[in-house]
């Protein structure tokens, strides 16, 4: 059977946490404040049967469908949040899973940089994907495991605080969020994604 990795809902999208995923995946575009599921599961083919079940079942739109070495990754949306959860469900009854036997997430690294020098901003923005990371602002990087996380936290960062989301990965061995902005801002966002992520330790 395959093992349940992340079993993530989000109620409601954020734009910078909508836009950045929107900017690589490949699927139907989310909205700003749909409600979305992300699934990840090992080994990664197996989530080619449990993609065809939840968007047979319910009126959904597929945004992510990755199948990578180790890993698979589902993403899908819909403006009606019951469509959302009807799909997951639909989906974890055929992998024959309950999302209490996801694996649950764990922090592995937390850290604030403050008043981030310049040349430290241009090595960041070389290899970032979001907004730009400036001169003088403060700087948030959180690393967890499972990657999926990632998304979760850098969308209740944007819920809480005035923060540009830098960078996120959430496909891979683990996940990574970078944010940056006004000390104050950071610390308040660092603190929403950090608690959502701790919220569901083991």
């Amino acid at each position: 059977m395959a093992e349940l990795r992340s079993f993530i809902f989000i109620d409601q999208m954020q734009p910078q946490t909508l836009c950045y995923m929107a900017s690589w995946m490949r699927g139907r575009l989310p909205r700003t404040n749909m409600a979305a599921q992300i699934i990840e599961v090992a080994p990664g083919l197996d989530i080619e049967p449990l993609t065809d079940v939840a968007l047979k079942h319910a009126d959904v739109g597929g945004g992510i469908l990755v199948v990578e070495r180790q890993f698979g990754y589902l993403e899908f949306h819909s403006r009606s949040t019951s469509s959302v959860k009807a799909a997951a469900r639909a989906a974890i009854d055929a992998l024959g899973a309950d999302e209490g036997q996801a694996m649950r997430p764990q922090v592995l690294a937390a850290k604030i940089v403050t008043r981030v020098d310049p040349v430290h901003a241009f090595l960041i923005n070389r290899n970032k994907m979001g907004s730009m990371i400036l001169p003088g602002e403060s700087l948030f990087v959180l690393e967890m495991q499972p990657a999926s996380y990632a998304i979760l936290a850098a969308n209740e960062a944007e819920k809480a605080a005035e923060i540009k989301i830098v960078d996120y990965r959430m496909i891979g061995a683990t996940g990574r969020v970078y944010l940056s902005g006004e000390e104050s801002d950071v610390r308040m966002g660092a603190a929403a994604a950090e608690r959502a992520i701790r919220a569901l330790e083991g």
